[in-house]
């Protein structure tokens, strides 16, 4: 068999008017060669002749079980059609059948119009955050992209729950400065699974006159946007950086998130910062009332004078003990309220199991159990008896004989 040189050869040779006969003197070939590589329209190449092995008299029935079961483990394959051999050489048979029986999943192009869509995600930046208690933990950012412009906003937030999920929306949209008509979410726990969302997101929604998406499983290409912004921040923001504090993080994302978006998108061909404006004329406006989002929970007082919210303890003023008082939080501040009036307004803290505590309440604790302890003065007199004109009074007949 001739080389690729030598087919490529022949062919410029005879176009170029040199006589077959010549060629093949040339070369050295016989004169079929030169014929069969004038008539082959693609380059020679050497194919070895198939040959039966231990595995082709069960490959039928190894394709029959792909069939019904694509996935199927090659081990319980190998089971089920009695196979003895080399559990090694199967795997790499049925590695190569599998994708023949595989179910077909399509994968469309996607377009974004103006101000239809933002993709949401959570990215989880590989590097511990320190937080209050000297403790260092990972710690999701939420990612809102708007998928026109590809604008991108982020955020550390404290926790994957509902409560925080929905604040850290709120403020992206915020940034955004318009509401996308669509919010595109994978079967994220805090926003809801299986088509049903969690509690309080339809009611986000619904005030934001938006429509919360939920992806099906296996469906990465309709969140591709978001999920490749992921990809370029580790890459791109994380490298040589440390942080102190998850503010700390925040800041320096802030910072770089305006660089970034002023850089040109190459599937796009454009700056996000040139886009966003028409991104945002065909968005929804901005709610004209305030939101009611966050922690929110009404509890009475116990004597230690402490709530808990997201596992760590606040203080309270302990003249509400034994009240009713409302709790509310927000990603900056734990506040509660007796009627109306705060009786405890702390900096949240991220840092799980801690205790918070205000020395004015420490104060107020110890100067209410003093005068609980002190000693209560007695009755005036001895004299347990009534007089009876009392009774008559009650009863309205004094003055009857």
């Amino acid at each position: 068999m001739i080389s690729v040189e030598d087919w490529a050869l022949i062919r410029r040779l005879v176009a170029d008017g040199v006589p077959q006969r010549q060629v093949a003197r040339q070369l050295g070939i016989g004169r079929s060669t030169v014929d069969r590589a004038l008539a082959s329209d693609r380059p020679p190449k050497y194919e070895r002749p198939p040959q039966a092995t231990s595995f082709t008299s069960f490959e039928a029935r190894v394709r029959a079980v792909l069939a019904e079961h694509p996935e199927m483990p090659a081990t319980v394959i190998a089971e089920r059609v009695e196979w003895d051999g080399s559990i090694t050489w199967f795997r790499e048979n049925v590695r190569r059948l599998r994708p023949e029986h595989r179910p077909v999943d399509p994968a469309d192009r996607l377009t974004w119009a103006a101000g239809d869509a933002a993709q949401c995600d959570l990215w989880f930046p590989p590097a511990k955050i320190p937080l209050e208690d000297g403790t260092r933990v990972l710690l999701p950012v939420l990612v809102i992209v708007a998928a026109h412009s590809r604008f991108v906003t982020a955020k550390m937030i404290p926790t994957r729950k509902t409560e925080d999920l929905l604040l850290g929306s709120w403020e992206l949209i915020q940034q955004l400065g318009r509401v996308p008509r669509r919010l595109i979410w994978d079967n994220e726990p805090g926003i809801g699974q299986k088509g049903r969302l969690a509690q309080g997101v339809a009611a986000f929604a619904g005030t934001l006159a938006t429509k919360v998406v939920q992806l099906r499983p296996y469906d990465p290409e309709s969140k591709g946007i978001v999920e490749r912004r992921n990809g370029w921040f580790e890459t791109s923001f994380m490298p040589g950086r440390t942080f102190t504090s998850p503010a700390d993080f925040n800041v320096q994302l802030s910072d770089w998130l305006e660089k970034a978006n002023s850089r040109v998108v190459r599937t796009i061909k454009a700056r996000p910062l040139d886009l966003i404006e028409h991104d945002r004329s065909r968005m929804l406006p901005l709610p004209p009332i305030p939101l009611q989002l966050g922690w929110r929970e009404r509890v009475r007082l116990g004597r230690d004078y402490y709530v808990r919210l997201d596992a760590s303890d606040y203080s309270v003023d302990p003249q509400a003990i034994g009240r009713l008082v409302d709790v509310t939080a927000d990603l900056d501040r734990v506040r509660v309220r007796l009627e109306g009036r705060i009786v405890a307004d702390h900096a949240r803290i991220w840092a799980r199991g801690s205790t918070v505590t205000d020395p004015v309440h420490v104060e107020t604790a110890k100067r209410l159990r003093q005068d609980f302890q002190r000693p209560r003065p007695g009755g005036v007199g001895d004299d347990l008896s009534r007089d009876l004109a009392d009774y008559d009074r009650a009863f309205g007949i004094e003055g009857v004989a």
